[in-house]
């Protein structure tokens, strides 16, 4: 039963009537939700995107993310979005390695430690539920499949956990369970800001440059090719391979130009099959409004080409600000 401002029921005959109209008030704001994608070092582009929308006033009331989303996400509801940036665009091809701390005992090919370092240096112990905004970091249960949404705990723990790549990082424990990237049940969380309570829900799409991956194509007699076949390593010697394993390892994650990384070859099919389930989920729940910035020429792992990321989040925000701000004003309109 609803009340009004004297504590009566609304319809009751002790209400007094007034011929006065009502003083005018402004329609209250609806709530706003951002959902951000995964998509590796695609990801700087949420920056952009944040960065477009406050400089218009457009503020998130609940940020929801998956994998690099999470974390872009998770860093601008603690504060951190400045130093997160600073990191981001300071990163090169050498500085990049410098965090692969290679496994060979755990659950991926990189343990993970370093940049786990670096979060908690700026996150510190800051909890979920302490945020100034409403905050869920998408996640996987590898043993059952489970979408699981980590709305409490430790903000540092559920961005590990949210972009623990299968295979590249390993899964991460909390609360019994093991838990990785959420790219692989809700790619661009549209479906958790709404249960989160928001009436707009501005999704980041980092897969639309995908093109032609949905396509099937005529087999025809494909011939190996010549650089990649001739494109075979000696083995180490005993000192190089108790001494160089690590160095070797990090050069087989960047590649070349004859041969891709072990990351790229699972990234590619990882996001092969990300885009899939977009398509899908996004299908039946669709968002109100929707930023796709252009990134079909930068790589899962191309974390040194953050600008360029940044600036195209940018540029597909400003595309979309009137829809966006039509968006807001409708529901506002009709709010009660």
């Amino acid at each position: 039963m609803v009340l009004d401002d004297q504590g009566q029921r609304n319809g009751e005959r002790s209400v007094h009537a007034t011929p006065q109209s009502p003083e005018p008030t402004s329609a209250p704001r609806p709530s706003i939700a951002l959902a951000l994608g995964s998509g590796g070092a695609r990801g700087f582009s949420h920056i952009g995107v944040i960065r477009t929308l406050l400089a218009h006033n457009i503020v998130p009331d609940i940020i929801v993310g998956t994998s690099i989303g999470a974390v872009v996400g998770g860093c601008q509801a603690a504060g951190q979005l400045d130093g997160l940036e600073e990191w981001a665009r300071s990163l090169t091809r050498r500085g990049i390695l410098s965090y692969l701390d290679i496994s060979l005992t755990g659950g991926g090919l990189i343990g993970g430690g370093r940049l786990g370092t670096r979060l908690e240096e700026k996150l510190g112990d800051v909890s979920i539920e302490a945020l100034p905004v409403r905050f869920a970091a998408v996640t996987t249960e590898i043993d059952t499949g489970h979408e699981i949404w980590l709305t409490r705990g430790r903000l540092s723990d559920a961005l590990r956990a949210s972009y623990a790549l299968p295979g590249i990082f390993p899964p991460v424990a909390l609360a019994g369970r093991w838990l990785v990237d959420g790219a692989l049940v809700n790619p661009v969380p549209v479906s958790a800001a709404r249960v989160l309570g928001a009436r707009i829900v501005i999704a980041v799409n980092l897969s639309v440059d995908m093109f032609g991956r949905g396509t099937i194509m005529a087999g025809g007699d494909l011939q190996p090719s010549e650089d990649a076949s001739s494109d075979q390593e000696e083995s180490p010697g005993a000192l190089r391979a108790l001494f160089g394993i690590e160095r070797t390892l990090k050069r087989q994650f960047v590649g070349n130009g004859r041969r891709p990384g072990i990351p790229t070859v699972m990234a590619d099919a990882f996001n092969i099959m990300q885009d899939r389930i977009t398509r899908a989920r996004l299908a039946g729940d669709p968002p109100d409004v929707s930023i796709n910035p252009r990134l079909g020429q930068i790589g899962w792992f191309d974390f040194h080409r953050a600008g360029d990321a940044i600036e195209a989040g940018v540029r597909a925000t400003e595309r979309e600000l009137d829809l966006i701000e039509d968006a807001i004003a409708a529901l506002a309109q009709r709010s009660p």
